[in-house]
């Protein structure tokens, strides 16, 4: 699905990640992915995947933000230096490094989340544990954004 600013990625997908770290990106997202992808550590424990497009405007954010800040700063390291860019295979697989499988504490069993902007990917586990947490109180936290 297109939106008007590009790919828009929406859905839950259950895959698994091969012995050597691959993982099948889900087939209506591959074309958005073909000419390459950048994955970093995301917030709540799961890795953020964005198209190249996608994340220079992340990126941009994040440098816009004042290094004189602490907290901008220790965001910044967060994201960018736990960064690395993806190449889809012919099978449409990434490798996802070793250090951000650990991040996310994901060993082979993962949703992969489509959110408009990005791709967010869990250990399966840890993702069903949040959408509980999270379902529960999704009135509280649509009164509070949609005031």
């Amino acid at each position: 699905m297109e939106s008007e600013r590009g790919q828009m990625f929406i859905g839950e997908y259950s895959h698994s990640i091969d012995d050597k770290g691959r993982l099948a990106i889900p087939v209506k997202f591959r074309g958005a992915l073909a000419s390459g992808a950048v994955v970093t550590k995301g917030l709540e424990g799961c890795l953020f995947l964005y198209t190249n497009e996608e994340w220079k405007k992340w990126a941009d954010k994040i440098q816009a933000t004042p290094t004189s800040q602490a907290n901008a700063r220790a965001f910044s390291r967060l994201m960018l230096a736990g960064a690395m860019e993806v190449q889809p295979d012919k099978q449409g697989r990434v490798v996802l490094p070793k250090y951000l499988l650990q991040y996310a504490g994901i060993k082979s069993s993962v949703i992969v989340a489509g959110l408009l902007n990005r791709l967010e990917i869990w250990e399966a586990k840890a993702w069903q544990e949040y959408k509980t947490t999270t379902e529960k109180d999704a009135a509280g936290m649509a009164e509070q954004l949609f005031i």
